[in-house]
Parts: structure tokens; sequence; C-alpha cells
């Protein structure tokens, strides 16, 4: 056991003159910051965390999957990161994947690679990157699926949420139905992992839990168009287990010796944004994990007493990909200049980003959430060629001014949103 445990385990409780336990506060330790999106992703969060990971000793990534997407440019060399913390290009930096994220392990290493060959910023990653032995795998058939329930809420609903397709959903699904499979269940015994079901026996019953197999033939029968290939995915996920093993640690206890160990700097790489978050967002386009500062906590496992500041990421005005609500939303000639622009475009998808004004209730509703210490406001600069500038400062329903962000927005439409204008200030 470390001193930085013994150290705690002593503060950790203490008797009484009467012989009872008392607990004591411990030591906090180190404190992580963290950088969250405040709009709805695409805020930047890439540029704000390749600044602060140059000093840093760790960057985590604590949910999500590669549905998220952050660039960094180093050297005029642009890097695209999507499951890899983007402050791996720090080759001083510890990379930690924590137990929130799910991981689809061939997405993992072909990102590595194409990145790999842009330019050195990569070299040694494989020996800088620690994953969490709790993280959920996404399998290929988990992005089938993804494809298909999206079809089929077109088809039903004339509609569908516009995901990425990577499998994010299905496989949150899983974990949640305890039926989803982990790191750690790869690593310890691959016959166990694919064969259909495991059976354990208890006193008063025999209790069935899910493998490989049998989680495929559950998506087969729910969806008969589905064609997985069983065999052929064990085979590759087998060719990984070997490249992944010197990676993977006990993701709670590493991140407990990272807190209470020698003093590091230690960031932490939200993806995604408020408004997708699972919860708080502006459901159901949203994303299927927390991704705002709750999902700190749960994402690494750690407590909330090591998080320090909170810096929220904000876009000068706002976007967003793929359909719901966006109240601010300007289908003209304003959000088209822009989307121009600033080039919005979407990382992982490649679709264009819808356009509108700086919304302030939306900010505000998540600086309530997240508790931001800070704002960073990017691409300011997009917006020095308007004459004027206006911003959403209040929501307007059924004829009344409301003092929240609504949790079903659906009704608020642009003529919703009260804007203030904003004259531009030119320097001459």
């Amino acid at each position: 056991m470390s001193d930085s445990v013994n150290a705690q385990s002593q503060d950790a409780g203490s008797h009484g003159e009467d012989g009872t336990s008392r607990v004591t506060s411990p030591r906090v330790g180190n404190k992580v910051t963290v950088v969250l999106g405040a709009q709805w992703g695409d805020e930047g969060k890439g540029k704000v965390v390749d600044l602060l990971a140059q000093d840093a000793d760790m960057v985590c990534r604590c949910q999500g999957g590669n549905n998220a997407g952050h660039t960094v440019v180093v050297d005029s060399v642009e890097y695209d990161f999507h499951l890899l913390p983007s402050g791996i290009i720090n080759p001083k930096v510890t990379a930690f994947i924590g137990n929130g994220v799910v991981i689809h392990l061939p997405g993992l290493f072909e990102e590595a690679e194409k990145n790999m060959r842009k330019g050195k910023g990569l070299e040694g990653w494989e020996s800088r990157l620690i994953i969490s032995d709790r993280a959920h795998i996404v399998f290929d058939f988990h992005q089938a699926v993804d494809g298909v329930q999206e079809q089929e809420r077109q088809q039903q609903a004339g509609k569908n949420l516009g995901t990425t397709k990577k499998g994010i959903g299905p496989v949150y699904s899983a974990k949640a139905a305890r039926s989803g499979l982990r790191i750690c269940d790869l690593l310890a015994d691959f016959q166990e992992f694919s064969e259909r079901s495991k059976q354990w026996k208890t006193e008063q019953s025999h209790v069935s839990f899910h493998r490989f197999k049998h989680l495929a033939s559950q998506y087969k029968s729910m969806y008969p168009s589905l064609e997985i290939d069983v065999d052929g995915e064990l085979e590759k996920l087998k060719t990984y287990i070997d490249r992944i093993k010197p990676m993977v640690r006990d993701g709670v206890f590493f991140m407990y010796e990272a807190l209470h160990g020698p003093p590091k700097k230690i960031l932490v790489e939200g993806a995604n944004a408020a408004l997708l978050d699972i919860d708080f967002g502006t459901y159901p386009f949203v994303t299927s994990s927390n991704c705002t500062v709750g999902g700190v906590c749960t994402g690494l496992g750690m407590p909330p007493q090591n998080v320090g500041e909170v810096y929220g990421v904000v876009k000068a005005y706002t976007t967003r990909v793929g359909i719901g609500a966006f109240p601010a939303e300007q289908n003209n000639e304003i959000g088209e200049l822009l989307q121009s622009r600033g080039k919005e475009v979407g990382v992982t998808t490649g679709r264009k980003r819808r356009c509108g004004w700086l919304d302030l209730v939306l900010i505000k509703y998540a600086h309530m959430i997240n508790g931001f210490t800070a704002i960073a406001l990017t691409k300011l600069d997009i917006l020095d060629v308007l004459p004027e500038i206006k911003v959403g400062v209040a929501y307007k329903v059924d004829g009344e001014i409301i003092p929240h962000f609504p949790g079903n927005i659906s009704s608020l439409s642009p003529h919703a949103v009260h804007v203030l204008l904003l004259q531009t200030v030119r320097h001459q």
C-alpha cells in the first residue's frame, strides 16, 4: 500500500474518549481542473484543453465515446481527436480514459494511427495512455444497431435524433440494462467473454450474465435485418487484447493515487456539452451520457471535493448539429454568414452546423448546473464584420417571460426569444 493510502487511512477516522468512532475530514489532495462545453458542443473545448495541457501532468476523459470531436493544431499540423484525450499531444502528459467513457477499440487505434501519420505529436502515445478496466466496450454491432434505430425513427416518426451512428446510445443502453461488457471482461477470460451466457449459482437461484454471443443474439432478435459477423468480430477483438493490456488499470485506484500522491496538475476534458446532457439537455435530442460536472465524478471514480476550477467554454454565437430545439437559430443570411466565416462543420459527422445568436438564457442554465468558475469565450472575431450583434436574454411562453430554461422547449420558436441589440464598437 502506498504512503498516500496509509496517510488517507490515518486521516479517515479517530476515536473519542468514550471509545466511539468519529469520522474526520480526509486530506483533499490534488484538485482537477475541468473544461466543459456550455452550449450544444463545438465551442472550442479542444483549443482550451490544448492551452491548459501545456503544463498539465495528466489529462482525462470521463464520458462519451468517439461521437465527440476535438481539433487541435500544433506546429501547423491539424490533429483530430474523438476518443483519445486531446491533451495527449503533449509528450509529458499521461492520458486517462475513465470508466464513464465507452470505447470502440478499432476506432481508438485507427484514430491514433491516423494522427500519427500527420505528424510527430502522438509519438509514444501507447506508453502514456491509461484505460480504466471498468470502461464499457462499443462493438461493431452497437454501431449497426444505432443506424437501424435511426432508420426506424425516420420511418415511424418522420424524423430521427441525428446521432453520429457510432453506437454510443446502444452501448449506454446495454450498460444500464446490465448486459454490457467491459474492458476487464475482455481481459479476464476470453472464452467466458465470448460464450452465450454465464450461469452464476446462488443459494436461491441461477443468475444468467449475458456475454458477447448472447448480446448479439438479443439484438438480432430485436432487429431481424441486422447483420452481425459474431465470429469475425470476436477474432478482431482478440487481436486487441495484447495491445491494450499494458494500458489497463483499476481506474478507481489509479485516480485515487493521482489525487492523493505527489502534487499534480490534472485536467479533465469534457466531451459534448451541457445542452446535450442526457438529464439536463434538450431531451430527446441529446447524447447518452452526463456531460455536465457530475459526470466528472461518476466517470472517473472520484469525489466532488477534488473538483477545483470548472471552466465553461462558450462560443460567441450559438451552433448545434442535427435536429432539436434551437430558440436563437437564424435561418437567414446571418446564419449563413456565421456558418461560412466560422467554418462550422462537425469534426465527427462532417455535417454543417446550424447557427444563431448567442443565447444567454442557455448559458445561465448551464452555469446553474455546472457552477463555472470562469468562462472561456471563443470565436468572438467571427462577429467582427457585423454592424450589430444580438444576444438572447429571455424566453417568452404564452405571453409571459419565464425566469428559467424550460425542460420541454419544443414549443419555443425564434419568436419566443427576446433579444438585446448590441452595437459593434470599431476601433480607429
